[in-house]
């Protein structure tokens, strides 16, 4: 009963969370200044029909009520509502993006977790911290994501995963520093190590499992800021995923899309904080 009820909490923070992510978007996109205008009722290459049928569109989406009652119904009906820009169902232009996305997030945390684990697990294990460890990963933290990737494309060096590898690790570094660096120097590991176990063992059967639950929380950190980089890095590097159609329907006012990738966005980041539950937390709530 206990299980049952966390899972029931939980879905029901999810939907919460989903149903704010629409009505929340719905209203800044509707207060941006420009909403109701569209630059093609003043081109003289479309008629007095065309110009009229983008007035009464305007008119019609001049209240939260009809946005609202007009993105919900696109999702009962499993399209996600019909984009404005391309004129087509967002279901058909999620889908193949999705993955393109998915597959740049999915390499670009493996590499960096790779970095930053390996890195940190050798800095971490000396006597005394060093700033040769440090400076790295300070100078990487201090460029932007956007200079960072224009950078990489100006080189002709890097492309968008060694990019998002790059971020996340060094973000993902400094807590990794620390935790496993408190781990190293516990009074029962500094007596194994003095007892001359191998270095190998003390990582997987000491270290590793005393910082299991930082490191979860930390997994779910990383995504969200994996997320957060898709859109410079997917426009910089011109990736046909969900970061660049978020930023196409952004400057063309398209909300249908702009509400679908946001509840995507939202529910990834709903997902990713399940990794940060302990282990039995659902069994015990």
């Amino acid at each position: 009963m206990k299980a049952a009820a966390a899972v029931a909490r939980w879905f029901a923070r999810t939907l919460a969370i989903v149903l704010l992510a629409i009505v929340g978007s719905t209203i800044l996109v509707r207060l941006a200044p420009g909403y109701l205008s569209d630059a093609r009722e003043i081109d003289s290459r479309y008629g007095d029909a065309v110009r009229a049928e983008l007035s009464a569109e305007a008119a019609r989406s001049g209240t939260l009520t009809h946005l609202l009652s007009a993105e919900f119904l696109g999702w009962m009906r499993g399209d996600g509502g019909v984009s404005r820009q391309y004129g087509v169902p967002v279901s058909e232009l999620i889908l193949p993006r999705l993955e393109v996305t998915g597959g740049l997030m999915l390499r670009g945390l493996v590499l960096a977790w790779t970095l930053a684990l390996c890195t940190s697990l050798l800095s971490s294990a000396a006597r005394k911290p060093s700033v040769l460890w440090q400076a790295p990963a300070a100078l990487l933290l201090a460029v932007p994501t956007a200079a960072m990737a224009t950078l990489c494309l100006l080189a002709g060096y890097g492309g968008p995963v060694l990019v998002m590898a790059l971020l996340l690790s060094a973000r993902d570094f400094k807590f990794l520093h620390h935790t496993l660096r408190k781990a190293w120097f516990d009074p029962h590991l500094l007596q194994a190590r003095a007892q001359g176990i191998r270095t190998h063992r003390l990582i997987f059967g000491f270290v590793l499992p005393s910082v299991r639950s930082q490191v979860c929380a930390l997994a779910s950190l990383s995504i969200v800021t994996a997320l957060s980089a898709l859109v410079p890095v997917e426009v910089i590097f011109n990736v046909p995923g969900l970061g660049q159609l978020a930023w196409n329907a952004a400057l063309n006012r398209d909300l249908p899309v702009l509400l679908s990738v946001t509840i995507i966005v939202a529910l990834a980041v709903t997902l990713a904080g399940l990794a940060s539950d302990r282990p039995g937390e659902w069994r015990s709530a």
